[in-house]
């Protein structure tokens, strides 16, 4: 059973971590938890680009489950840091298939939030046989609208304020297409063009990520001599932008258009009933479409992982997958 109060089960260290080459340069970080002969389960980060970390074991039952968490391709302790060469979300679907495989693994129960679950579902319809089953919080289906809205809309919306600070920063010449232009300034190989923009554009998501964000100030300017320090420097922008400007890898609706092929997998998708930046019409959409799938709306809950609803709620659905799989 859970350890505090948190719900959390305890720490555990890992009983195993490695490196894994799945090529073209890249190389991967894997740590497991749990019980070595539990049922296989792997944890798929969001972002893209924000990496594992051992809280996110601490959802799962260590005496029931094999926790697998990796680093996707330039997060985390995974290298080359924040490599955008061969990152696209079909190398991330092969990357999990190699893990699978180099763990000597069948079958694993799929656990994603937010961009883990977009990650979650490509790798589901390309391999059904693979999974036991699956739990999203916070579908995102990588669509040009849901983009819109998580970094455009919402906060016209609901934080005209943080809007107005965000667009603000930009020359007026750059401000007509914001969400390009701070992309564009990420990409520039300048560090005082790129850092500035890359610690805007977190403290303006992580502020729409919250129920009750702490701080809604963003910086008065990009032009701030900015500590170049890489262990602080956000690394989600940069790889974020790579896969908006991408269309996520993935052709027009696909996840949605091909909902069919998760057909007979059971699945349990959370979802904060106030989350801006992934709202309940996406996952109420796919759970119309995904007959095995039960949906649950978290009350008084937004976007992120921590907060306590989310996380009680995660804890139920990752127990009450693995029942539903002893009884199938």
């Amino acid at each position: 059973m859970p350890s505090d109060v948190s719900g959390l089960f305890p720490v555990t260290t890992p009983f195993s971590t490695e490196k894994i080459d799945v090529g073209n340069g890249h190389v991967l970080y894997v740590q497991q938890h749990g019980d070595r002969g539990g049922v296989p389960v792997v944890f798929l980060h969001g972002g893209p680009g924000s990496g594992c970390n051992n809280e996110q074991a601490r959802l799962f039952d260590p005496k029931r489950y094999r926790i697998i968490l990796f680093d996707q391709r330039g997060a985390g302790l995974s290298t080359p840091k924040r490599g955008l060469s061969h990152n696209t979300t079909q190398h991330l679907v092969a990357d999990m298939n190699t893990i699978r495989i180099h763990l000597d693994l069948e079958r694993w129960i799929v656990v994603g939030g937010s961009w883990g679950s977009t990650l979650a579902l490509a790798y589901a319809q390309a391999h059904p046989c693979q999974v036991l089953g699956i739990v999203l919080r916070a579908t995102f289906l990588g669509t040009t609208d849901e983009v819109t809205w998580a970094f455009e809309k919402a906060a016209q919306i609901f934080y005209p304020d943080l809007w107005r600070q965000f667009v603000a920063l930009l020359p007026s010449s750059e401000r007509e297409h914001p969400i390009e232009s701070y992309g564009a300034r990420l990409l520039n190989p300048d560090p005082g063009i790129h850092i500035p923009a890359a610690f805007v554009w977190n403290h303006y998501e992580s502020a729409l990520s919250s129920l009750e964000p702490n701080n809604l100030n963003l910086p008065d300017t990009l032009n701030k001599n900015v500590v170049n320090a890489d262990s602080i420097r956000p690394n989600t922008p940069y790889i974020e932008w790579h896969y908006i400007k991408n269309n996520c890898f993935l052709a027009h609706n696909q996840l949605i258009n091909n909902a069919q092929q998760l057909s007979g997998i059971p699945g349990i998708i959370i979802q904060g009933r106030y989350d801006l930046l992934c709202p309940p019409v996406t996952a109420a959409r796919l759970a119309s479409l995904w007959t095995d799938a039960e949906l649950r709306i978290v009350p008084g809950s937004g976007h992120s992982a921590s907060e306590p609803k989310i996380q009680t709620a995660l804890i139920e659905a990752a127990a009450d997958i693995y029942d539903k799989r002893l009884r199938s």
